[in-house]
């Protein structure tokens, strides 16, 4: 089945197949943080996606979408007041852990910019977007625990898919809790996705599997297997 035929079947806002869809797991969490998640048109339309969750979770929270053939990028509005942070390791980020005091002790809330593709497209957002030559990066801790990100192969050997980064930027800007409520879904959604292709048993699944799911055989594309 093709991706166009198959996109019918999908939930519009977790991309899963319908019968499986995380929708109810996602909390809605307010915070001082805005999150903007700049993300490349060609990665918009993929199911395994992770950084539009992150705004489905976060009520102060945009999307910015880039890389479109006809037109350059739009610039991203920064509120007044809010100080922006580029999560991207370029050679002279800093780390998060050492940025978030110093922010803190400004009273600035933090606008978090968040680029979201590959890795090629994500290091070329700072050029290609209007006004982040000069937006502060800073990077995530170095060794942290791997990512539990399964449905790609990943560039880089302690990569993180786009919700892991975002999580882990906001427990240390926000707290732990927030960090665990993202990653409650996240986690959710990579092992039904998992399941579907029979390399997780349902005992597993984070948040269970839904009465009445349908098992999608990833040979055929067409096969169902409803959930006994």
């Amino acid at each position: 089945m093709s991706r166009r035929a198959n996109a019918a079947y999908r939930c519009q806002r977790c991309r899963l197949h319908a019968s499986l869809c995380v929708c109810s797991l996602f909390p809605r969490i307010e915070l001082r943080t805005r999150l903007v998640l700049v993300i490349h048109r060609v990665e918009e339309r993929k199911p395994t996606n992770t950084g539009r969750v992150a705004t489905e979770c976060l009520v102060n929270s945009e999307v910015h979408v880039r890389g479109h053939m006809d037109r350059p990028s739009d610039a991203i509005a920064v509120p007044e007041g809010s100080q922006p942070v580029l999560l991207f390791p370029h050679e002279d980020a800093v780390p998060l852990v050492d940025l978030a005091p110093k922010l803190a002790a400004a009273g600035k809330p933090v606008t978090l910019i968040v680029p979201d593709g590959t890795w090629r497209q994500a290091s070329k957002v700072r050029n290609r977007v209007p006004g982040l030559k000069d937006v502060p990066c800073a990077t995530l801790p170095a060794g942290g625990e791997p990512s539990v990100y399964r449905l790609r192969s990943e560039a880089h050997e302690h990569g993180l898919a786009t919700l892991e980064a975002i999580a882990r930027a906001l427990g240390i800007l926000e707290g732990d809790e927030v960090r665990r409520a993202l990653e409650h879904p996240f986690r959710a959604m990579v092992e039904r996705t998992l399941w579907t292709r029979g390399e997780v048993e349902t005992k597993n699944v984070t948040g269970g599997i839904p009465e009445g799911a349908l098992r999608h055989d990833p040979k055929s594309g067409l096969a169902r297997e409803r959930l006994s």
